[in-house]
């Protein structure tokens, strides 16, 4: 069974001020998470940022591009972005 992943509203906003190439970057990312889970070692720079949150670069350099992510729900797999965007912004 696949994850479900969800983005929230003001992570949608953010998505749209994106250059394309880190567009690119996080939907081939979102597509991963959906077939394979949230846990992406194969991916930049991840790291847990806590029991059920991660993150991962999507464009390194100046600026960095980041994405944050937390686990929902196990039982359903359900897994919602929270954050997409520079890492001086981050919420971490």
């Amino acid at each position: 069974m696949a994850w479900t992943v969800t983005i929230k509203k003001k992570v949608q906003k953010q998505i749209r001020k994106l250059p394309l190439a880190v567009k690119e970057n996080l939907f081939a990312l979102l597509l991963d998470i959906e077939n394979s889970g949230p846990v992406r070692g194969n991916w930049s720079n991840y790291g847990k940022l806590g029991k059920n949150r991660h993150h991962c670069h999507l464009k390194k350099g100046k600026p960095t591009y980041i994405v944050v992510w937390e686990v929902k729900d196990k039982q359903i797999k359900l897994v919602e972005v929270t954050y997409v965007g520079s890492h001086e912004k981050s919420p971490y």
